[in-house]
């Protein structure tokens, strides 16, 4: 099994912690599919344009998302594949979770 160094240990807990606000997530998960400008993220989440900016920022200096400027808006995408596997691996677990805690309920258990 692989192990962490500190320092990698440290930057990768600081990703999860930004990734533990439901509005980051539900940003980084509306980036995964190809580059957005932020007026549409912010719409896709119901959220303000400015609140949406702001987390961008973070998760940007992250490295979780990268920027792409295009005239005068920037547009904001997964930064690879591995951040999609990510959002999209744990998304699908967490759809496998419900599904067993509804068996589990109908079995009484």
């Amino acid at each position: 099994m692989a192990t962490l160094d500190e320092e990698r240990a440290i930057e990768l807990a600081e990703i999860f912690r930004l990734l533990g606000d439901a509005n980051r997530l539900r940003i980084a998960v509306a980036c995964l599919e190809g580059p957005l400008c932020v007026g549409d993220i912010a719409q896709a989440v119901g959220l303000s344009t400015s609140l949406v900016s702001h987390h961008l920022r973070l998760l940007r200096a992250a490295r979780f998302v990268r920027s792409q400027k295009r005239g005068k808006q920037v547009f904001y995408g997964a930064t690879d594949e591995h951040v999609r596997c990510v959002i999209k691996d744990m998304v699908a677990h967490v759809g496998e979770c419900r599904d067993v805690g509804a068996e589990d309920d109908d079995d009484g258990r």
